[in-house]
């Protein structure tokens, strides 16, 4: 009783044209923006900046019964600044 081993059934020649055909037709990607990182960046703030801005209008206006761009208004915030610092 003899164990013979098994070797790869493709060919030793066929694995060398298959090596080459990959390094012949490698292609190298290059990454291409279409904005880049600091107008992505500026857009999230201007974004965020619009959406704390309706919140307060909606939070302000609906819910708290006042008027929406009230909510805006440097009065307003000093008059809230004033009750949180116990000035009036």
């Amino acid at each position: 009783m003899t164990n013979k081993v098994k070797t790869n059934s493709i060919p030793q020649e066929s694995k060398q044209k298959r090596s080459e055909k990959t390094k012949e037709t490698s292609v190298r990607w290059t990454s291409f923006r279409l904005f880049p990182i600091w107008l992505r960046l500026v857009i999230v703030l201007l974004l965020l900046f619009i959406a704390a801005c309706t919140g307060l209008m909606i939070g302000y206006g609906i819910i708290g019964d006042g008027e929406p761009m009230d909510a805006l208004k440097w009065e307003t915030w000093q008059h809230i600044l004033d009750i949180v610092n116990g000035k009036e």
